[in-house]
Formats: C-alpha cells, sequence, structure tokens
C-alpha cells in the first residue's frame, strides 16, 4: 500500500531508478525515452555531472539561507544572468520555487505596481482560452483551460477571457495570415474597452501555448498588435514562458521571435533542467522602480525563493546552454524532428497538424483530415496514448481538451535538448507504433 497522494488515486505507476541521458529507468530494468522532459522541463536530460556538481559545491557552502536575512552570492550572479539575457528594460528578477509561484509573483506585483501608482481601480486580468498557467489558485483565475478550472471556480477570483491566436481551428479559409493576426489580437481591444481600460491591470498569455493545445505558434504580428494595444490603454503584458522559455522554442525566450518585449515574463521548469525545483519571474525597471521608489516592500514572498542549490542549479543549467550553444542546436534538432514526424505521418487522415518552434512540438489529432472533426471524448485518446508508449518505452505528453477543454486531442513533444538523430528517430518509430496500436484500438488502423 502507498502513503503517496499521487494525483491519479488509482494509477499504479513504476517507479524510478537512475536516468541516464535522455533516458529514464525504472526498479524493474525498462529503459524510457524522455520525449517530453517530463513536462518539458529536463532540457539537458538526465545525470548532468556539470549541474550536479555545482549543486553538491552549493551545498557544502551553504545550502539555505531566508531571503528576508540575507542574499546569496549565487541568486545574485543567476539574477545578472537572466537579465542580461532578458532585453531592456527587463532588469530585475524575483525568484520562486516554480512556475504557479512565478505566475503568483507577476499578478501580484502588477497589482501593487498600479497601488503604488495610486490605480486601485485597476484590478481585472484578461488572458486566453485554452492557456494554462498554473494550479494555484491566481494562477488557475487567469488560466483559460475549463476542465482545470471547473471544480474550483466558486472559490476563484474572477477573470477575463478572450479566443487563443489558433490559426488551425480558427482562421477563416480565404483570410491571411495577416488579417487573422489582427483579428484575433482585436479581441483583447474590445474587451478591455468593454471592462473598462481604467479596469484593467494586464493582459496574461503564454507566447506559444503548452500543455493545453500543443505547441500553438501564434500567427506572425499577433503578439506586436498585442503589444500596441496593451500601451494604448496602459495595461501590461504578462508573457508566461513557463514551460516555452529556456531556450525550449530555439532561443533563450519564446516572445525573442515576436519582436516584442513583455512587462513581465515568467520561466521555471527548463529553468533548472528538473535538478532543483525553481522559477522566475522578470520584471521591467519601470514596475520594479515604481515599489521601490514608493512603498518600498513588495507585498509577497514565500520561504524557499531564491534557495541557493536551486539558484546553483540554474546557473549551471543557462551556462551549460550557452557553453554548446544548445538555443542553435534546438532549432536544427527542431527542423529535423518536424521533418521526420510531418514524412511518418503527415499524410495520415487522423493527423490534423504537426507544429511547434524549436524542440517543442505539438502534433494535433483528428477523426478525419478534411473536416478536422475531432474524435469523441469518450475514446480516451490521450490516456491510451500515454499508457500505450509507456509500453513501448517512450515519454509523451498527451491531452484531451485541445480545442475547447473536452474536444480535441494532442501530444506535445518536449525532448531534451542532447538528442541525438538516433534518439530522434526512436522517438518517431516508436511513437508511429503508439499510434498504430491506438488507433487500431478505437477503429482507426
Amino acid at each position: 500500500m502507498s502513503h503517496v497522494f499521487h494525483r491519479h488515486c488509482q494509477s499504479l505507476l513504476p517507479t524510478i531508478s537512475h536516468g541516464r541521458g535522455a533516458y529514464l529507468y525504472d526498479t524493474r530494468g525498462k529503459k524510457y525515452l524522455d520525449a517530453c522532459g517530463g513536462a518539458a522541463v529536463s532540457n539537458l536530460g538526465h545525470n548532468n555531472a556539470q549541474i550536479k556538481h555545482a549543486i553538491q559545491n552549493q551545498m557544502d557552502n551553504i545550502p539555505y539561507a531566508h531571503t528576508g536575512f540575507f542574499t546569496s552570492q549565487v541568486a545574485e550572479d543567476l539574477a545578472h544572468k537572466l537579465s542580461s539575457l532578458a532585453p531592456e528594460p527587463l532588469n530585475y528578477v524575483y525568484f520562486t520555487s516554480g512556475g504557479s509561484e512565478a505566475v503568483e509573483a507577476a499578478l501580484k506585483v502588477a497589482r501593487q505596481y498600479f497601488l503604488e501608482q495610486g490605480k486601485s481601480e485597476k484590478t481585472q486580468f484578461i488572458a486566453r482560452h485554452q492557456s494554462y498557467h498554473g494550479n494555484t489558485l491566481g494562477a488557475l483565475s487567469v488560466g483559460g483551460n475549463h476542465w482545470r478550472r471547473d471544480p474550483f471556480k466558486a472559490i476563484m477570483s474572477p477573470s477575463h477571457h478572450i479566443n487563443p491566436c489558433y490559426p488551425y481551428r480558427f482562421q477563416e479559409q480565404d483570410e491571411t495570415n495577416e488579417a487573422y493576426a489582427l483579428r484575433s489580437a482585436s479581441e483583447l481591444e474590445t474587451s478591455i474597452l468593454k471592462i473598462g481600460p481604467e479596469n484593467v491591470m494586464a493582459f496574461v498569455a503564454e507566447p506559444i501555448v503548452g500543455a493545453t493545445s500543443g505547441a500553438v505558434v501564434p500567427s506572425a504580428g499577433y503578439f506586436s498588435h498585442i503589444r500596441k494595444i496593451c500601451d494604448k490603454y496602459d495595461v501590461l503584458l504578462i508573457l508566461d514562458e513557463v514551460m516555452c522559455g529556456v531556450g525550449r522554442s530555439g532561443r533563450f525566450f519564446a516572445f525573442e521571435y515576436e519582436d516584442i518585449t513583455p512587462d513581465i515574463v515568467t520561466v521555471a521548469k527548463g529553468l533548472g533542467a528538473g535538478y532543483q525545483p525553481i522559477g522566475a519571474t522578470l520584471v521591467s525597471s519601470k514596475i520594479h522602480n515604481a515599489i521601490a521608489q514608493g512603498s518600498g516592500f513588495f507585498q509577497h514572498g514565500h520561504t524557499f525563493m531564491g534557495h541557493p542549490m536551486a539558484c546553483a542549479a540554474s546557473l549551471a543549467t543557462i551556462n551549460y546552454i550557452q557553453q554548446h550553444d544548445l538555443t542553435s542546436r534546438v532549432t536544427k534538432l527542431g527542423e529535423d524532428l518536424r521533418s521526420k514526424l510531418q514524412d511518418t505521418f503527415g499524410h495520415r487522415d487522423y493527423i490534423g497538424e504537426i507544429r511547434g518552434r524549436g524542440l517543442f512540438i505539438g502534433i494535433e489529432l483528428v477523426e478525419d483530415k478534411e473536416s478536422k472533426q475531432p474524435h469523441k471524448p469518450s475514446h480516451q485518446l490521450a490516456k491510451k496514448l500515454k499508457a500505450t508508449a509507456m509500453d513501448e518505452g517512450l515519454m509523451i505528453y498527451p491531452m484531451g481538451g485541445t480545442i475547447d477543454g473536452t474536444q480535441g486531442n494532442h501530444i506535445l513533444l518536449a525532448p531534451p535538448f542532447i538528442i541525438d538523430d538516433a534518439q530522434s528517430d526512436e522517438i518517431v518509430d516508436k511513437l508511429n507504433v503508439t499510434l498504430q496500436k491506438v488507433m487500431r484500438h478505437i477503429g482507426e488502423g
């Protein structure tokens, strides 16, 4: 009998033993190719000696000191590293223990920024349907995944949601990419005007939508329009890169593709490569200075924020990415893997779209390619795909509810940046077997 309160109370999970490179091994000796990084976390694979050495050194010096009493050199170095990688004016870094905490901090700092200016009426957030920003109540309230939200709606703060920029589903057949980007972004302005610009604090969005819709890349120009709308109405732009950041897209920040700079950006998951839990909220100088020159105190905090060992793991992760030019490698590996996936699966009637950037790849599954009709939720496709892939020794991240929280299915792939061509082929081969078995089972083989 297990006394662990597992995510799924009836699940019988294998017990992890150890990891080497892109592979994990359970206590029975079964080997799994980690093609999703857990949840886009293990971007440098498992058992990286450089990161382990950094953690050990930090443990030997000081494993923990409360940030209400001390700063640490490793936290200062990491903040400097992150701010140097970010464009101006993202010059200040608030550390957390994960992505949900990073989003909570972003929401709270947005509120305090306007309070410091005497704009206390600004209380409302706008986000997007089919987004995911974390599981704490604040993060969940701006998230747009109905399946995750519904059980807790009664105790969540209200927020507002517009449609995502999701070309595969929402772009009209005769609509240009530019026209769709403008139409999609214009929903934000409509929402701001409906709520009242004086009441809106911030717009929250993922530059590349992750878990809920499967690596949905925005149309070119979409975020440029969003940035202009936010500036026009004194609304902060918060970008959530918890899943798509830290090189996952082929650039350190995914928003770099959009030629914009947010006011606040959150990162986590791959920030510590899974070796330690850590997240960060980067804020612009204007936000930091409004608080520093006002009350002087950000009314927020967590016991383990800025944890020295977590900061050491993160700094070693970023240094390793830079030393090995892994963002360039991710771009090439991603292009190659998408090409292999397209060659193998693109012609199949149950493959709707293969999309993504870098090693952040989504495969949307459909019942019929022409109509884009999704499979019935009763098929429990995502559950069957995950179980079958595990049987084949492959870890993937499938999800249901791709379109609206109920309809649709996709597979998210987010393998480590260190995979080689043979492992890329192995992903495709094992995914091929997985899909054939599952589709045969539901009568589409």
